[in-house]
């Protein structure tokens, strides 16, 4: 199960990464606990695979328009599928490796697979509950998912 300082830890990296990349803050809604199922996904979900001291999966999931305008600000005028597959994968990256600097080297993560539609093809670990991060960016609301064993 997660802590309290293990979910600000997932914000802090969240926060970080729009700041730094977006140079734009995004807020944070109130985390919340998924006691049945899986967590509805956006257009585009970057999937990282954690092992070590914890396992389980975080992902990050984002609707295509809040991708594109996110690649705009970035200076990068192609949004086309395969920029818009990268650039969820590398966000859900980045906030990985930002919360592995917190949890040390015993926070194993995996490279990004990337999911465009269903979240059919993400598999979150038995016994598991997520917990939901919102984040809002401009108009746009995506979520991280966090789901830690």
């Amino acid at each position: 199960m997660l802590e309290e300082r293990d979910i600000r830890a997932f914000v802090y990296g969240a926060t970080r990464y729009f700041e730094v990349a977006a140079q734009q803050a995004a807020t944070i809604g109130s985390p919340f606990l998924v006691t049945q199922g899986s967590p509805e996904v956006h257009d585009f979900t970057g999937v990282i695979a954690v092992s070590g001291r914890r396992s389980g999966v975080v992902y990050f999931s984002a609707p295509r328009g809040m991708l594109t305008v996110l690649l705009m600000k970035m200076n990068e005028s192609n949004v086309s599928q395969e920029n818009l597959c990268d650039l969820v994968g590398e966000v859900a990256n980045t906030i990985s490796g930002n919360v592995r600097r917190e949890f040390g080297k015993d926070f194993a993560i995996s490279a990004p697979s990337v999911v465009a539609g269903s979240a059919g093809a993400i598999e979150l670990p038995a016994g598991c509950r997520p917990v939901v991060i919102p984040i809002n960016w401009r108009s746009h609301a995506a979520k991280l998912v966090v789901c830690l064993q």
